[in-house]
């Protein structure tokens, strides 16, 4: 498919705007969840019989499963008051100029257009609940790329791959927020890469969530065939309301037989969200998957990339850090299941909070009967800045193979008032000396992030030291 061409969803936002009017206003669902609502969500997306299906079995899902037991209590979020669609008054397009100016206006402010044309195979960005730009380099789409939105593929040629793996390995079956994506999913990036491709330079989705007391619930399907590689990039941010937002997004990751996926995101949510994201790789033999995460803003996170190392000599890498502020409780980490032979995983995550954040690792390791020769490091080091913060780390650890090599390291500590003197005496201010010893520490997961995602993450500690961020 052309880089130029019309997806079928943009033909269908067309249309949808040429019968209501370039200037009809933006249209959204009522709050709350009924099989009513998701009809029209159904609707509004032309789903293809089976999706309406699966997003009303969802619901009943949804509705007979009880919260998570896990975390920190989800007690100011209420469904009944939650928008589960939004669509914003935008038709997708793939020429940037055409883009209405109030969100050109925002996606140009974060830098979305220019990183396009400096560095990156293809951009996707979605405002509120609809993809309104995708474009990918004619030279990368030459090669057999796919990289489109969700609604494209759902109707496209590739169809019955989405339907083979759409929420295949998170099923709504799972916990009570996997159901509601189920339910009410709208958005999201499609990427196929065929065997033996690999894509040198990047690829970018970007999430802006715009809407007051609205949910955004994109998914990401990323399926990778045998020997590929790719560097796949996601941003999500959004501004600060006085009442609660959700994002509870899906990202399914699919590493064929020797491939390589490098899956970035850096989450820059708002106080007032809840991000209750769920993510998962499956890895065949000889692949790899590494993840480089940062979170960053929301009132309450529940965040745990899982790799499933099927293959043997399968490898997972995951890098990340979270950044707890006042009235803020981040529950992050990671899971990885070996089942493969001579499988190996390496986790190194790091957290800091102030001003009474809260901040909690979870690491989640088990080694399957039959994966002889699993290798395992996990190094977890929490900062707290004052006394009135707290960091936890929970390691579950289930080794069932004795052939296995597996170390676990935590640390955790508050900032040494020495050092902050020793840097006041030599002429910086505590806010300085603070950030300069708080950058060292998250030093080694900036540099695993792309530059201008490296930039974005030390101004959000810089904020967040200096008091900047609400």
């Amino acid at each position: 498919m052309s880089a130029r061409e019309l997806t079928e969803y943009e033909e269908y936002s067309r249309e949808v705007y040429d019968r209501k009017g370039t200037d009809a206003p933006k249209f959204q669902v009522k709050s709350g969840l009924t099989p009513e609502i998701i009809s029209t969500i159904s609707d509004e997306k032309r789903d293809p019989d089976w999706m309406r299906a699966f997003r009303l079995q969802s619901l009943e899902i949804y509705e007979r499963t009880a919260l998570p037991t896990w975390g920190y209590p989800l007690d100011g979020l209420d469904m009944a008051n939650i928008v589960t669609y939004v669509r914003p008054d935008a038709r997708q397009s793939h020429d940037w100029d055409t883009v209405p100016d109030e969100i050109k206006n925002t996606f140009e402010a974060l830098g979305i257009p220019e990183a396009e044309r400096t560095g990156l195979a293809g951009v996707g960005a979605q405002y509120d609940s609809e993809v309104v730009y995708h474009s990918i380099k004619q030279e990368v789409a030459d090669l057999g790329v796919v990289y489109t939105d969700m609604d494209s593929a759902l109707r496209g040629e590739y169809a019955e791959m989405v339907r083979e793996h759409f929420m295949k390995l998170l099923p709504a079956t799972e916990h009570k927020f996997l159901a509601l994506h189920g339910a009410v999913w709208s958005g999201g990036s499609f990427v196929y890469v065929p065997d033996g491709v690999a894509v040198d330079i990047p690829l970018q989705s970007y999430f802006r969530f715009n809407a007051a007391g609205a949910g955004q619930f994109e998914h990401t399907l990323i399926i990778l065939g045998k020997n590929a590689s790719l560097h796949f990039i996601e941003g999500c941010s959004a501004p600060k309301y006085n009442v609660a937002n959700l994002h509870a997004g899906c990202v399914e990751l699919y590493v064929g037989e020797g491939s390589r996926l490098r899956y970035s995101t850096i989450e820059n949510w708002s106080r007032n969200m809840y991000n209750l994201n769920s993510k998962r790789a499956t890895v065949e033999r000889g692949g790899t998957i590494e993840w480089v995460s940062g979170s960053f803003g929301s009132h309450t996170s529940f965040l745990y990339p899982m790799s499933i190392l099927r293959g043997d000599d399968a490898r997972c890498e995951y890098t990340g850090i979270t950044f707890a502020g006042a009235g803020q409780e981040l529950d992050t980490g990671t899971q990885v299941a070996h089942i493969g032979r001579n499988t190996s995983s390496r986790i190194s995550a790091k957290s800091i909070s102030k001003n009474g954040g809260k901040s909690t690792f979870r690491g989640g390791i088990t080694v399957s009967e039959n994966a002889e020769g699993s290798r395992i490091s996990v190094s977890c080091d929490s900062l707290m800045l004052d006394s009135e913060s707290r960091s936890d780390t929970v390691p579950v650890i289930d080794v069932r193979c004795d052939d296995t090599d597996i170390g676990y390291e935590a640390k955790i500590g508050r900032i040494s008032e020495q050092s902050i003197y020793y840097l006041m005496s030599r002429g910086l201010s505590e806010n300085d000396a603070k950030g300069m010893i708080v950058g060292g520490f998250a030093e080694p997961i900036s540099k695993e992030l792309p530059l201008e995602y490296a930039v974005e993450m030390n101004r959000l500690i810089s904020l967040e030291i200096t008091g900047g961020v609400s």
